[in-house]
């Protein structure tokens, strides 16, 4: 499965059918974990954590005992970093046929650290379960989905810009990166807030957050950026799989924006071979 099948044909899964993991998947799972990177170039240490080994619980999972996790340093960029690597990690997941759930709160979350025997200067941001998907959904599962629109995504003309944030870019205007763009668009999100924001401007596409009330943590910490590294994933892996390279960097390009925006980095934008190529 290609990951841009896997984008599109993913679901967030916290109803499973029951049957363990199979050892062979949880290390195929976890040897793609530990290859995975991020373009921060930060550290992040996984492992594929028993329920009842560690007395791990969350009230939104039926049907499956194992999950993973990952603890790196708080240091800048982690949120970004975070969301680009589990991201890769969900959808090599979906690319196996193992569900998948992001989970930030409804977990117990001391006895997860515990487990992640998580250092002072360590965070751990996220986890999620892995199992084999049941036939059907829970009433729960069922309404938690309805709740947040799951299904839904905001129109193409909202998120993404043509030159600049005041000037809407519209699908057919987008040309060959409009495919790249929409596996932008159907990136899971934090309550589906859907925080990104792209403005296109040439051979770059600048990224921003915009930001919802509640999400930043006293201490700084920023759930949103994680949801804007599942959106870097995105637009990477689709270019790479359109043949294009796409290459992060860090470069505002000063545009004026909202008290409720902030830039998070660019993509630069070329074939493969072309100008600006990294060795």
């Amino acid at each position: 499965m290609k990951m841009t099948e896997a984008i599109r044909s993913r679901r967030s899964v916290r109803t499973f059918n029951g049957t363990a993991l199979s050892p062979e998947d949880a290390q195929k799972i976890l040897a793609f974990a530990e290859e995975a990177g991020n373009p921060y170039g930060i550290p992040i240490t996984w492992k594929i954590l028993q329920a009842k080994e560690h007395g791990l619980t969350s009230p939104v999972i039926v049907g499956t005992d194992v999950y993973i996790a990952g603890k790196m340093s708080r240091v800048p960029h982690a949120e970004e970093a975070f969301g680009y690597s589990f991201e890769k990690i969900v959808l090599f997941a979906e690319s196996l046929g193992i569900g998948t759930t992001w989970i930030a709160g409804t977990m117990n979350r001391d006895t997860f650290e515990r487990a992640m025997e998580l250092a002072a200067g360590e965070v751990m941001p996220c986890v999620s379960p892995l199992g084999y998907p049941a036939a059907k959904m829970s009433l729960r599962e069922s309404m938690m989905r309805k709740g947040i629109k799951a299904d839904s995504r905001f129109a193409f003309e909202e998120l993404f810009f043509d030159g600049s944030p005041e000037k809407a870019l519209t699908e057919k205007e987008a040309g060959r990166l409009a495919d790249i763009l929409q596996a932008v668009r159907w990136a899971p999100s934090a309550v589906n807030k859907q925080p990104w924001r792209v403005v296109v401007c040439g051979d770059k596409a600048h990224f921003y957050e915009k930001r919802s009330k509640g999400y930043v943590a006293e201490n700084g910490w920023d759930l949103q950026k994680i949801d804007l590294g599942i959106a870097l994933c995105h637009f990477e892996l689709a270019a790479k799989e359109s043949g294009l390279d796409a290459v992060l960097e860090i470069g505002d390009p000063g545009f004026p924006i909202g008290e409720d925006m902030a830039y998070i980095a660019s993509y630069v934008i070329h074939e493969p071979g072309g100008a600006g190529q990294e060795e």
